[in-house]
C-alpha cells in the first residue's frame, strides 16, 4: 500500500458523451479502468447488518482476489504500469486540504483505472427493499478494482485526444410503449442518464458498524459511522469532513493513502475525543430521548463537530482515525499502543518506504520526516511502543519518523536475497516479534452478537420509521393496524437475524482454515497449528501432509500440482516448481505476482493435487518438499478474497434513486396538506396535542411503511422463478438492473460453442513437401517421414500432462492431444534430478532439474531403465521412448509452449513447438511452409474449427546439461513446419435460438473470446451473432506493431481484403468495382468489425478518442483476448453507457463477469459463484430468462411504486377533505383499506409471469419519465376530482347533517360517522381497486393481467364487496366501518360515478398518456443538443449512420 500524495479528484466522467470526455481529457489525465473483482453481492456489508441481507446467503459468493491468477503480467509491464498511475495521481504540494468546499477534493481518490463489479446481495423479503429506496443524486463512480492492473493502460481512459473533435449526435432516447411508457427513454430531464447508476456509495454494513476486526472493533463510546445510515446504498449523504478551520500545527493528522491491495484512495483524519464535549452529547441525548443519538448516528457530521477535535495521530490518547474512502463512506477505528521492543527495520520496509510514505500532511511536517514524509530515521532503531490500526482486516502501523500510517503489508525481510539465505528458518524470538505484527494466520471474520444485529437492525431509519408510526397509532387507538404492522416487522427483523447468522457462520466456515504443519524453528522441526505460522516460516509440505495450502508461500525444494479454481475458476491443475534465487531476491522489491513469480507460488486457500519431494542426484540425499510463508491471514491472497466479500462497492440504480425522490415529493405534500388542515382546526378550535398527532399521522399516509416491502414484491417472485428454472442469483438487485440490458457478451468456448474440443484430424505435409496430405483421423496413418522432428512424436511429447494416481491431467487440448495418439505416459521423477551450475556463479547458483520430467512411449512397448534415454549408446534400442527434457511453458503473450524430447539412443535431441498458427511464421523457416498453408488454415478457421500448429527441428550433439541451459529463443528458433491439428468445436443447441431472439429485440451481441479471429467470425455467423451477409472488416497493423505508439493499421474486409474502412471513422470506403453489381443488393452499412488483442491494446493507448468509441460501437467480434482485456471490453462499454449483460463459464471469464452490471456464469466452480447469476443448465438460454425475469421485476417495481404512490393520494385527499370539517376516517376504514385491499393487491400484483417474447424497446429505469409523470399526474388529477365531486355534492343533499365538530377533551380521534365520511369511502375503496387494474402493465414486458389467477381474484373479490357494501352493506359490516345510511338514488349515483371514474382511468392511460407524452418529448427534442449522461453510445452509432 502506498500512500498517495496531493489532492486527487473523483472521476466525474463516467458515463459522459464524447464531447464531455474530450473536453475533461484536456484537463485530467486519465487511466483506463481496472477490473472490479469479487462483486457478489449489492450491499454494502449485507452480509452483517441492515434491512437489505439477502435471504440467499453464499458463503463463497465473493472469491474475488488481490491479483488474478490468468490476469498476471511480467514484471517490466507491472513497473511500468506503476509509474504511469502515479504520473496521473501524484501531484506536488502538502497540502491535502488546499481546497476547502470542492467536492471533488473531498476524498483524495486518484485518477484511475479501475472500477469493482458490483457486489453482494441483499436481502429479499417482506422489508428486504427498504434501503434499496433511499439512493439520491451522486457523482457516477465506480469503486477501484481489487484486481491485478491491467495490461499496458492507457493514461488515458479513451487514449489520445485527436485534433478533429467529434460532433455527438442529437440522439433522442428510444420511443417507449405508447401505451404504458416503460421504454427506455422518454426522460428529458437534466438528470437523465445511464440507468445503472454506477455511484459513489457505502462499501460497509448498510447502516451499522463494519465487521470489526479480528483484534480491535469500534470504541464502544463511539458512535457506529461506517457510512450513510439514511439514503442506503445507492449514495452517500454529503458528510463533509473537511475541518472548518485549518489544521493544527505539528505532527500531521491527516493522511491519504492509497490501498495497493483494492486499487482505491482513502484518506486517515486523526480526531480526539474531548471529555467535556462528550458528556455534553450525552446529556442532550437524554434530555431529547435519544433522538439526537439517532441524528449522530446518522449524521456523523453532527457528532463529529460537537465531541471531537483534529489531533495528531501520534498524540492521539482517547482519540480515534476517521477513515474516508472514495465513496463517501467514513468509518471511526479506535488506535492501539502495543508493547514493541524491536527495531524500526522490522516493521516499515525499506524498498517501499519512498512510497508508502507520501501521505500529506497539510504542510506540518514534524519528527525526522522530510518534505514528502520520505523516513529518514535509522532501522535499527528501538521503537519500544508501536502504534497500530485495523481497518477491514488489514493493518498499518504508525510510522513516528513521519507521523504516518504504512501497511505491514508491506513489510519484506531484506535478508531474502535467495533461497540459501533462507534455508535456516526462523529463531523462536523473530517468531514471536512477526507474530506480534501480524496477528495470527487465520482468516476469521468477527460476526456480530446477535444483540448487536438487532440493534442495527431497529435503528435503521425506516424501522425507526415503522417504530415511531406504530406509537402514533397506538397513541391513536389504532391497535390493529399497528399490531398487523409490529408483527410483519417482527417477523422481518427476526427472520433477517437468522438469515443473517447462518450466513455468517456459512462464511466463517468457509474462510476460517488450520491444520498441523511442521516448522523448522530454531534448527529443528516443530510441529505446531497452521495459525501460528509467520512469513518467514520453513513449512514441511509432506509430513504432515496437507490438503489446502495453509499461507501465501514460495516452493523452495520439491514439485507440485494445485487447483487452483478457487482463485480462476479453472479447474486445470497447475504446476509449481522450486523458485529461483532471483525470484526470492525480486521478491522484496514488488507486491504483485507476477507471471515469473506464479510458477513458484502456492496460494493460501488452493487445494492440493500432489506434492513430491526433490529427488536427489547421485549420491546426494533426497531434499524434503519445502515452502516459505510470505504472507499470513488476511494478507494473503485468500484473505484479500474474503475482503473484497465484506466490503464490496455497492451498484446504484436509477428507480432506487428517483424513487426517494418521490418520496420526498410526497411527504412535501403531506407537509403542505397539513398545513391548509392545520388553519381549519385552529379555527375549529382543535386542541393542539389532536393536530400534532393528526399531523404526524397525514405523514404516515402520505408515506405509507409498507411501501418498501411491496417494492421488492416484484424481484422476490422473479427470483423464485429464477430459481424454479435452475438460475441462482446471490445479488438480487441485479434483477431489476437486468430489465434495462442492451448489450450481450460473450465468451465463445464453452459459452456458445460445447466445453470439450475433439479432434477433427490432422493434416501433415506430404512427400512433396509442397502442399498438405489429406484429413487424418488416425494415429496409425500419419507418416513417420525421414527427419528425426515428426509430426507424430511431436503429438505424444509437446504437452504439459502429468499423472497422478494413474489418472492424465492438465489443459483439456492437451489431454485430447495425447489421447488421439494412444500413447502411454509416465512421469520421470525416478531417473532422479540434476544439478545445474552456471557459468558466473558457479555452485552457488547451481539449481536443480529432473533429469526426464515426462516418459511416453507407444502402445504396447515394454519396461525400460529411464537411465537408458539418456546415454546414446545404450543397449535396448529397440524400445521407442521418448523423454521430455525440458519444458517452456505456454506463455499467453507467446501464443505457444515447447519441449526438448530424447529419444531412446539417439544422439541428438529435437525441439518440438505448439501454438497458434499465426506465430509460427515468424520462427519457422519460410521454405517448410506448404504452398496451401494460409488457403488451408483460412478454410478450416472460417468454418469454426480451432487449428493448432506444430513444428519441430532436430538438434545433434545436444547434451542433457546444454538443453538445461538453452535460451527460450534459442529453442523456439529455425523450426521446420510439421502439420496442423484441426479440433473440432460445436455450437451448443441453444445458442444460435438465443442469439436470434436477442437480435431480434435488438439486443446488440457482443462475442469477446481468446481464439482465433477467423475461428470467432464462422462461429458468430454459424449462430447469427453476425448475419451472413454482413461484411466483416479487420484490423491490422502496416506499419508498426502494438508496441509502437505511432503505428498505423489498415481495416480490411475479410473477404475481399481490397476493400477498407476509414480509419479515421470506421466507416467502408466505396466499395471496389467488382462490387459495383451488387451495390443494389447489398447493405454497405451493414457490417461488423472484429479486433483482436493486439491492435485493441494498441487503440486504447494511442487511438484517436472518435474512433475508439466508434471501434467499441460496431465491433461485434473482439478476438485473442486475455482475460483482462476481456474485462476492459465490459468496462468500455459501460462507459460509453451500455448497460451489459456477461455470460462465460466462468473459467477466465471471471474478472468480466464481475465488472459487468449483470454476470451470468455457467459455470459452477467456486470462482464463478462471484457472478451475480450462476445458471445450472450450460446454455445461453438462460440468458433470455434473466433479460425477461428482469424486464418483469422492473416493469412490477414500477407498477407497485405507481400503485402506493396513488394509494397514498388517494387516501391523503380523502383525509384533507375531512380534515376540513375536523373529521377523519375510523380505524376501521383504515384497517379495511390498508390491510385488505393495499396489501393483498400489492402483493398479487408481482405475481404476473414475464412476457414470453423479448421486445424491442426496454423498460424504463426512470420515475421521472414524461410518461410515468404524466400517468400517474393524470391519474392523481382524475381520482381527486371525483372525490371534490362527491365530497361537495353529498354536502348538498338534503338529507345530509353537519356533523358534530369539536372532538371531547382528551380525544384525539376526529368523528367518523357522517355523510361525507361514507361517500369519500365508499367511492376510494373502488379507486384503489381500479388503479391496480391501470397499473397493473400486461404486454410487452409481462403477460396480459387476466393471466394473474391470483391478482383477478383479489380484485374480483374486492369489487364485490366493495359493490355489497355500497349498495346493501349488511348491518354487521356496516356497523364495523362506521357507515351512515344513504338513500338508494345516492347509492346508485355514486356507483354511476365510480363507473365513470373507472371509464376515464382507462380512456386517459390508453390513449391520452401516449399522446400527452409524446408532446412533451417533442417540445423538448429540438432543445436536447447532445446525448447526455451514460448516453455516448448513442452520439456515436447515430453519427456512424
Amino acid at each position: 500500500m502506498s500512500a498517495v500524495s496531493g489532492p486527487s479528484h473523483y472521476d466525474y466522467t463516467e458515463g459522459a458523451s464524447a464531447i464531455d470526455i474530450s473536453d475533461a481529457m484536456s484537463n485530467s489525465r486519465r487511466a483506463r479502468r481496472d477490473s472490479q473483482y469479487s462483486m457478489t453481492y449489492d450491499v454494502p456489508g449485507s452480509v452483517f447488518d441492515g434491512p437489505g441481507h439477502s435471504v440467499i446467503p453464499s458463503s463463497i459468493s465473493r472469491m474475488g482476489h488481490r491479483r488474478s491468477l490468468s490476469r498476471r503480467r511480467s514484471e517490466d509491464s507491472v513497473a511500468a504500469r506503476r509509474r504511469r498511475s502515479e504520473d496521473s495521481y501524484v501531484s506536488a504540494g502538502n497540502d491535502v486540504d488546499e481546497e476547502h468546499g470542492h467536492e471533488e477534493d473531498t476524498v483524495a481518490e486518484r485518477v484511475r483505472r479501475g472500477r469493482r463489479s458490483p457486489s453482494p446481495a441483499r436481502r429479499s423479503g417482506v422489508f428486504g427493499g427498504l434501503s434499496q429506496l433511499f439512493g439520491g443524486d451522486g457523482h457516477s463512480k465506480r469503486r477501484p478494482s481489487f484486481s491485478q492492473r491491467s495490461s499496458a493502460s492507457s493514461t488515458k481512459r479513451w487514449g489520445r485526444r485527436s485534433d478533429i473533435e467529434s460532433e455527438a449526435a442529437v440522439s433522442d432516447e428510444e420511443e417507449g410503449d405508447s401505451r404504458w411508457g416503460y421504454s427506455s427513454g422518454e426522460e428529458y430531464e437534466e438528470d437523465e442518464g445511464a440507468e445503472v447508476v454506477r455511484t459513489p456509495s457505502p462499501m460497509g454494513s448498510e447502516y451499522g458498524s463494519y465487521p470489526p476486526s479480528p483484534s480491535a472493533t469500534h470504541s464502544p463510546t463511539l458512535p457506529l459511522l461506517s457510512e450513510d445510515q439514511f439514503f442506503g446504498e445507492d449514495t452517500r449523504i454529503d458528510i463533509d469532513l473537511e475541518p472548518l478551520t485549518p489544521p493544527p500545527e505539528g505532527p500531521p493528522s491527516r493522511q491519504t493513502l492509497h490501498l495497493h491491495d483494492e486499487d482505491m484512495t482513502v484518506r486517515f483524519f486523526g480526531y480526539e475525543i474531548m471529555p467535556w464535549r462528550q458528556l455534553g452529547w450525552r446529556f442532550a441525548c437524554v434530555l431529547t430521548a435519544g433522538v439526537l443519538a439517532l441524528l449522530g448516528h446518522w449524521f456523523p457530521k453532527l457528532w463529529l463537530r460537537w465531541v471531537a477535535r483534529e489531533r495528531a495521530f501520534g498524540e492521539i490518547k482517547n482519540g480515534f482515525v476517521l477513515i474516508e474512502t472514495p465513496y463517501r463512506d467514513v468509518a471511526l477505528f479506535s488506535v492501539r499502543r502495543i508493547d514493541y521492543p524491536y527495531p524500526a527495520s522490522t516493521v516499515f520496509s525499506p524498498p517501499f518506504l519512498a512510497e508508502a510514505n507520501k501521505g500529506k500532511n497539510n504542510g506540518n511536517n514534524s519528527g525526522n520526516g522530510d518534505a514528502n514524509g520520505n523516513c529518514i530515521a535509522a532501522d535499527d532503531d528501538i521503537l519500544g511502543t508501536l502504534i497500530i490500526l485495523d481497518y477491514r482486516y488489514a493493518r498499518f502501523a504508525l510510522n513516528l519518523s513521519t507521523g504516518f500510517f504504512q501497511s505491514v503489508t508491506d513489510w519484506r525481510d531484506t535478508s531474502w536475497t535467495g533461497v540459501s539465505s533462507v534455508k535456516n528458518g526462523l529463531e523462536g524470538s523473530v517468531r514471536h516479534q512477526r507474530l506480534m505484527l501480524f496477528d495470527q494466520n487465520l482468516v476469521d471474520i468477527a460476526g456480530k452478537s446477535t444483540v448487536q444485529l438487532l440493534v442495527d437492525e431497529v435503528i435503521h431509519p425506516f424501522y425507526v420509521f415503522q417504530i415511531a408510526s406504530i406509537v402514533l397509532w397506538s397513541l391513536d387507538d389504532y391497535y390493529y393496524y399497528a399490531f398487523c404492522i409490529f408483527l410483519i416487522s417482527a417477523v422481518s427483523i427476526v427472520s433477517t437475524l437468522v438469515e443473517t447468522k447462518k450466513t455468517i457462520a456459512r462464511m466463517r466456515e468457509m474462510s476460517r482454515f488450520s491444520c498441523a504443519v511442521s516448522v523448522f524453528v530454531d534448527g529443528k522441526w516443530v510441529e505446531r497449528e497452521s495459525t501460528d505460522l509467520v512469513p518467514g516460516d520453513i513449512v514441511h509440505l509432506l509430513e504432515p501432509p496437507l490438503g489446502i495450502v495453509p499461507a501465501d508461500m514460495f516452493l523452495l525444494s520439491g514439485d507440485a500440482i494445485v487447483n487452483e479454481s478457487m482463485l480462476t475458476g479453472e479447474s486445470v491443475p497447475v504446476s509449481k516448481i522450486p523458485v529461483k534465487d532471483d525470484d526470492m531476491a525480486r521478491w522484496k522489491e514488488t507486491r504483485d505476482i507476477d507471471v515469473g513469480l506464479a510458477k513458484s507460488f502456492l496460494y493460501a486457500g488452493t487445494k492440493v493435487v500432489r506434492i513430491r519431494k526433490a529427488v536427489g542426484l547421485g549420491s546426494d540425499p533426497d531434499r524434503p518438499a519445502l515452502g516459505i510463508v510470505v504472507r499470513t491471514g488476511f494478507n494473503t491472497t485468500k484473505g484479500a478474497l474474503v475482503r473484497s466479500m465484506l466490503f464490496p462497492k455497492p451498484m446504484g440504480f436509477k428507480f432506487y434513486r428517483d424513487s426517494i425522490r418521490f418520496i420526498m415529493v410526497l411527504a412535501g405534500i403531506a407537509g403542505l396538506g397539513f398545513c391548509a388542515s392545520a388553519v381549519q382546526f385552529v379555527r375549529l378550535r382543535v386542541p393542539w396535542h389532536t393536530i400534532v398527532i393528526r399531523a404526524l399521522d397525514l405523514i404516515t399516509v402520505v408515506v405509507p411503511p409498507a411501501l418498501p416491502a411491496t417494492l421488492s414484491i416484484g424481484t422476490s417472485f422473479a427470483l423464485s422463478r429464477l430459481r424454479q428454472s435452475g438460475i441462482f442469483c446471490i445479488a438480487p438487485t441485479r434483477v431489476n438492473v437486468a430489465g434495462k440490458v442492451n448489450v450481450c457478451c460473450f465468451d465463445k468456448t464453452g459459452t456458445l460453442t460445447e466445453d470439450g474440443l475433439d479432434i477433427l484430424g490432422v493434416r501433415g505435409i506430404d512427400r512433396s513437401g509442397k502442399r498438405f496430405g489429406e484429413l487424418l483421423d488416425d494415429v496409425h496413418d500419419i507418416p513417420l517421414g525421414r527427419d528425426k522432428a515428426a509430426f507424430l512424436y511431436a503429438l505424444a511429447t509437446c504437452h504439459q500432462l502429468k499423472v497422478v494416481d494413474g489418472d492424465v491431467i492438465g489443459d483439456p487440448l492437451d489431454v485430447k492431444m495425447f489421447q488421439f495418439t494412444k500413447w502411454a505416459i509416465e512421469e520421470g521423477s525416478i531417473a532422479g534430478i540434476g544439478r545445474i551450475k552456471e557459468r558466473k556463479t558457479g555452485e552457488e547458483g547451481a539449481r536443480s532439474a529432473a533429469l526426464v520430467q515426462t516418459i511416453v512411449r507407444p502402445p504396447g512397448s515394454a519396461q525400460f531403465r529411464v537411465e537408458d534415454a539418456l546415454k546414446g549408446n545404450a543397449r535396448h534400442a529397440y524400445f521407442l521412448e521418448f523423454g521430455v527434457i525440458r519444458t517452456f511453458e505456454f506463455v499467453s503473450q507467446l501464443r505457444r509452449m515447447s519441449v526438448i524430447v530424447k529419444r531412446l539412443k539417439s544422439t541428438s535431441m529435437e525441439v518440438y513447438v505448439k501454438g497458434a498458427p499465426e506465430v509460427m511464421l515468424d520462427i519457422c523457416e519460410k521454405n517448410s511452409f506448404p504452398d496451401d498453408y494460409d488457403d488451408l488454415l483460412s478454410y478450416y478457421t472460417k468454418r469454426g474449427y480451432r487449428v493448432i500448429a506444430i513444428a519441430g527441428k532436430s538438434i545433434d550433439g545436444l547434451s542433457w546439461l546444454k538443453a538445461q541451459r538453452m535460451k527460450r529463443e534459442q529453442a523456439e528458433s529455425n523450426l521446420r513446419f510439421l502439420g496442423l491439428i484441426i479440433f473440432e468445436n460445436k455450437l451448443k443447441p441453444g445458442t444460435t435460438p438465443a442469439i436470434q431472439a436477442l437480435r431480434a429485440a435488438h439486443l446488440a451481441c457482443r462475442m469477446i473470446t481468446g481464439d482465433n479471429p477467423l475461428t470467432a467470425v464462422s462461429v458468430a455467423r454459424e449462430c447469427g451473432l453476425i448475419t451472413q451477409t454482413a461484411q466483416v472488416f479487420t484490423p491490422s497493423f502496416i506499419r508498426g506493431n502494438a508496441a509502437t505508439p505511432h503505428s498505423q493499421l489498415r481495416w480490411t474486409c475479410m473477404d475481399d481484403p481490397s476493400w477498407e474502412l476509414d480509419a479515421y471513422s470506421l466507416k467502408p470506403n466505396a466499395p471496389p468495382l467488382h462490387h459495383s453489381m451488387e451495390s443494389d443488393i447489398l447493405d454497405f452499412q451493414d457490417y461488423a468489425i472484429a479486433v483482436t488483442g493486439d491492435v485493441f491494446r494498441w487503440m486504447t493507448d494511442n487511438a484517436a478518442l472518435e474512433t475508439l468509441q466508434r471501434m467499441f460501437a460496431r465491433t461485434q467480434i473482439f478476438a485473442r483476448m486475455s482475460p483482462d482485456e476481456k474485462n476492459e471490453v465490459i468496462e468500455r462499454l459501460q462507459t460509453l453507457g451500455y448497460t451489459v449483460l456477461m455470460c462465460g463459464d466462468g473459467a477466465n471469464d471471471c474478472a468480466a463477469l464481475k465488472a459487468a452490471d449483470v454476470g451470468l456464469s455457467l459455470s459452477e466452480a467456486e470462482a464463478s459463484v462471484a457472478a451475480p447469476f450462476t445458471s445450472r443448465t450450460p446454455d445461453i438460454v438462460c440468458v433470455l430468462e434473466v433479460i425477461r425475469e428482469g424486464r418483469a421485476a422492473l416493469v412490477t417495481s414500477f407498477s407497485c411504486f405507481k400503485y402506493m404512490a396513488l394509494y397514498s393520494l388517494i387516501q391523503f385527499t380523502t383525509i384533507t377533505l375531512l380534515y376540513s370539517f375536523a373529521s377523519s376516517l375510523g380505524d376501521f376504514q383504515f384497517l379495511y383499506i390498508d390491510l385488505f385491499i393495499i396489501i393483498p393487491v400489492a402483493v398479487a400484483m408481482g405475481r404476473t409471469l414475464p412476457y414470453s417474447k423479448i421486445h424491442v424497446k426496454r423498460p424504463t429505469a426512470s420515475l421521472v419519465s414524461n410518461t410515468v409523470l404524466t400517468s400517474i399526474v393524470g391519474q392523481i388529477i382524475l381520482t381527486s376530482s371525483v372525490q371534490f365531486w362527491t365530497f361537495f355534492w353529498v354536502r348538498e343533499q338534503p338529507y345530509q347533517t353537519p356533523p358534530r365538530q369539536n372532538p371531547k377533551d382528551g380525544d384525539n380521534h376526529l368523528q367518523a360517522s357522517n355523510f361525507e365520511n361514507s361517500t369519500l369511502f365508499l367511492v376510494s375503496c373502488f379507486q384503489y381497486i381500479l388503479v391496480a387494474a391501470v397499473f397493473s402493465i400486461g404486454p410487452p414486458y409481462r403477460k396480459p393481467m387476466w393471466t394473474n389467477g391470483w391478482l383477478i381474484l383479489s380484485l374480483a373479490a374486492l369489487g364485490l364487496f366493495n359493490l355489497l357494501v355500497l349498495l346493501s352493506p349488511p348491518r354487521l359490516v356496516a356497523g364495523i366501518l362506521e357507515l351512515v345510511s344513504l338513500p338508494d338514488s345516492a347509492r346508485w349515483l355514486l356507483l354511476g360515478v365510480v363507473a365513470s371514474n373507472v371509464l376515464a382511468s382507462l380512456a386517459f392511460e390508453r390513449w391520452m398518456v401516449p399522446a400527452i407524452s409524446s408532446a412533451i418529448s417533442a417540445f423538448f427534442k429540438h432543445r436536447r443538443r447532445r446525448v447526455r449522461d451514460g448516453k455516448a453510445y448513442k452520439a456515436v452509432v447515430m453519427e456512424a449512420r
